[in-house]
């Protein structure tokens, strides 16, 4: 049920590529009135801002972002759903306008397949589903999209999934959850290489729970498909550090280092220059260690 390990790591997003073989943050762009961290913040006179949504989205591609992640529906613990017609209200004029404007690859943020079609029609790249693609038609819009798929655990839904969340074993039933996922989408036809997996950190977890598949990262980044780890600015960092939304940059920084170093592939971020030379750093450490390494071998191949 895995990709072969020989195949490069690297997403087909419609007309583009998105190479994997570094992280690559995910830059988030919420036209919501609600979301915890910055809803509203697009948003004038009660409808989305355009101007000031493509200015956002011109700052994230400057300052490095491979992806972005455009949401029109809040999943904040709490959070009450929107409509199917709101949430295409909020989204697809702003695809259209990304697409036509920027050379780069949006990831939209839904779990209607109406919104799905629509988006992948006017230039989306790819489909990313907190619900993992499990409401009507999701996934056979999914499938019908021809774009990569990230799947993502939730317990519950996101008006609900705070409330008692409990595991036996909170490792092991995330990721039988997310091979049952991938399964899902192999059936209706979507390709191993187009699977994205998200463990879904805050969503439907205790600190505990969330530390704990921080720390098994690894063991998610062996099933051999790319792995999205999204924490920017969420309450795990708040209950660590005492610090409210607007002060949890450092937090969320420290997060996306060690989720690099752990193996991840996308980094879904509000901050993005600074996940960018976040990884940056991380990446020239992993280097020097690889060519250490390699000149280890090489000496020790001399001396023989």
């Amino acid at each position: 049920m895995t990709p072969s390990d020989s195949r490069p790591l690297q997403l087909r997003c419609g007309g583009r590529v998105l190479d994997l073989s570094q992280p690559r943050v995910m830059a988030v762009i919420n036209v919501t009135p609600d979301s915890f961290s910055d809803g509203g913040r697009l948003y004038r006179e009660g409808r989305v801002d355009l101007d000031t949504v493509l200015r956002e989205v011109e700052c994230a591609i400057d300052d490095g972002a491979a992806l972005i992640d455009i949401g029109g529906e809040s999943t904040r613990p709490g959070a009450v759903a929107v409509s199917e017609g709101e949430e295409a209200d909020r989204v697809l004029p702003v695809v259209e306008a990304i697409s036509r404007r920027f050379d780069t690859i949006i990831s939209v943020d839904s779990s209607n397949a109406r919104v799905m079609r629509e988006a992948a029609a006017l230039g989306a790249g790819l489909l990313n589903d907190v619900r993992s693609f499990r409401r009507d038609s999701a996934l056979q819009a999914a499938a019908d999209a021809g774009l990569p798929v990230c799947v993502m655990h939730m317990s519950d839904e996101p008006d609900r999934m705070q409330l008692s969340p409990q595991y036996s074993d909170i490792v092991t039933e995330v990721r039988n959850f997310l091979c049952g996922r991938i399964a899902a989408c192999r059936a209706v036809g979507i390709a191993s290489d187009q699977i994205v997996i998200d463990p879904g950190f805050g969503f439907g977890k205790t600190l505990e729970h969330n530390l704990a598949l921080f720390r098994a990262l690894p063991d998610y980044v062996a099933m051999h498909y790319p792995v999205l780890v999204g924490v920017s600015r969420k309450t795990m960092i708040g209950d660590i550090t005492a610090r409210p939304v607007n002060e949890r940059l450092a937090g969320s920084i420290t997060l996306a280092a060690v989720a690099a170093q752990s193996g991840a592939h996308i980094i879904r971020a509000h901050d993005v220059r600074e996940t960018v030379d976040a990884l940056a750093v991380v990446g020239a450490l992993a280097a020097e260690e690889s060519n250490h390494g390699k000149r280890s071998s090489d000496s020790d191949s001399i001396e023989d």
